[in-house]
C-alpha cells in the first residue's frame, strides 16, 4: 500500500480547515498558499471530499469551504479510503469479500489480513483532533531563549 499525493494532500486540506474553524468558511486559494499546493490541484481532490456530511459550502463573495462536523469526528483511515480507495495491503482484500479462487488454501493469506487489520486500526484511530493536538504540544515544547 502507498499513499498516493492526492490522499496525503486531501488530508493536508481536510487538517487546514480543521485548524481555521474559527475563520469561517475558508477559500481553496488561502488552503493552498498555505499548504503549498496548487489551487488546481486542491480543485481535483475537494470533488472527493465534498459530501453534505463532511464539508459545508458556501459560493460567492466570502465563500469557500469548512468542516461539517469537529475535527475529532474526521479519522485519518476515513479521509484516506476517500481519496485512496481501499488500504488494503493487497488486491485481494480489497473488496468485502475475497474474490481470490486460492483464498481457502492461500498459506499466507493470514498474514495480509493481520496487516490490512493494523492498518485500518492504526489509521481509524487517529483524529484530525489528535493531529491538531499533537502539533500544539510540539510547538509548547519548543523553546527559544
Amino acid at each position: 500500500m502507498k499513499i498516493s499525493t492526492k490522499g496525503r494532500y486531501a488530508l493536508r486540506l481536510m487538517l487546514d480547515l480543521a485548524e481555521h474553524a474559527d475563520d469561517g468558511y475558508i477559500a481553496l486559494k488561502d488552503i493552498a498558499k498555505r499548504q503549498g499546493i496548487s489551487k488546481k490541484y486542491l480543485e481535483q481532490i475537494i470533488p472527493m471530499l465534498n459530501t453534505p456530511d463532511l464539508l459545508r459550502t458556501n459560493r460567492g463573495f466570502q465563500g469557500g469551504y469548512r468542516l461539517a462536523q469537529p475535527p475529532e469526528n474526521y479519522t485519518v483511515g476515513m479521509i484516506l479510503r476517500l481519496t485512496e480507495g481501499s488500504l488494503a495491503p493487497v488486491a485481494c482484500l480489497a473488496q468485502q469479500t475475497n474474490p481470490c479462487e486460492r483464498a481457502d488454501e492461500c498459506a499466507t493469506l493470514y498474514i495480509w489480513e493481520g496487516l490490512n487489520k493494523v492498518i485500518n486500526d492504526y489509521l481509524d484511530n487517529i483524529t484530525l483532533q489528535d493531529i491538531l493536538d499533537k502539533e500544539r504540544e510540539s510547538y509548547s515544547n519548543n523553546y527559544i531563549i
